[in-house]
């Protein structure tokens, strides 16, 4: 039968402490012990249920992952502006005040292949990774063919339920980016309008942030969406950032090898 210091010794050794000489440690010693091994195990398990909660935000946010500040080229004095303002966005999530005093909304707008939907992807990236900040990433063109299809009642794909699911993550959800706003688009439908603003007036009383990207410039944009819509947008706190500098999408040239002519574009003529 084992003695009292052989069961010291043994779980001592289990816990990677030297053994027990003397044949006695005292009550408050081992309690400490015990305590801070257990805090250990209790640290470890916060830490991996916080990664497994980020990676699960991750995943349901549909965000490019390459869209990080780390692959962000800060080529020209727009960008450099719009990761300054990005940064400082982010800093505010820290304040508890801040996040609580009302929504806000980031406004990317400029030509195409300026780098916006980059940046607003780093952005929500970086709040997902610090703050834990739930993200969902859609285009509003998606979107509406959603939405126009969810009428279809003899539909047997359960579009209609499957919009409404999706129509209360977008009102739900702590950051809502949504890229490509009115894209081809003069001016949306008045149901369409009525149903993004009212959207984006009911993220407003909830105290939820969102990042509207175009390629609109503003007086277009209000164009695009109509007065209602585009009332919704100046209720909230709005930050706006202006993309000017050069695209940074690569070109389609002709291969060096050949020696065929392009075809000479014509336009489409309406008749």
């Amino acid at each position: 039968m084992q003695s009292l210091t052989d069961k010291l010794n043994a779980l001592a050794k289990a816990m990677g402490k030297p053994p027990v000489e003397d044949g006695f440690t005292d009550y408050e010693t081992l309690r400490k012990e015990y305590e801070r091994k257990a805090n250990e195990e209790v640290r470890q398990l916060q830490q991996d249920s916080k990664k497994q909660r980020i990676t699960d935000i991750h995943g349901r946010s549909d965000l490019n992952p390459r869209w990080t500040f780390a692959n962000l080229v800060e080529d020209s004095d727009d960008v450099i502006e719009a990761v300054s303002i990005a940064h400082s966005f982010i800093a505010a999530h820290s304040d508890r005040e801040w996040r609580q005093a009302g929504s806000h909304m980031m406004l990317f707008y400029g030509d195409y292949g300026r780098g916006k939907s980059h940046i607003a992807g780093a952005i929500a990236h970086e709040l997902i990774d610090q703050y834990e900040i739930t993200v969902l990433y859609r285009q509003l063109s998606t979107l509406m063919e959603m939405r126009h299809f969810s009428f279809d009642f003899g539909s047997q794909d359960n579009i209609g339920q499957r919009f409404r699911e999706t129509h209360q993550e977008l009102l739900e959800v702590d950051l809502l980016i949504l890229d490509e706003v009115c894209v081809n688009e003069t001016i949306l439908k008045k149901n369409q309008q009525s149903w993004l603003g009212n959207l984006l007036r009911q993220r407003l009383v909830n105290k939820k942030n969102c990042i509207l990207i175009t390629n609109h410039n503003l007086s277009e944009l209000a164009l695009a969406l109509g007065k209602y819509c585009f009332e919704s947008i100046k209720e909230y706190d709005t930050y706006k950032v202006r993309f000017s500098g050069p695209s940074r999408r690569d070109g389609l040239t002709p291969d060096e090898n050949s020696n065929e002519t392009p075809p000479r574009y014509q336009p489409n003529q309406l008749r």
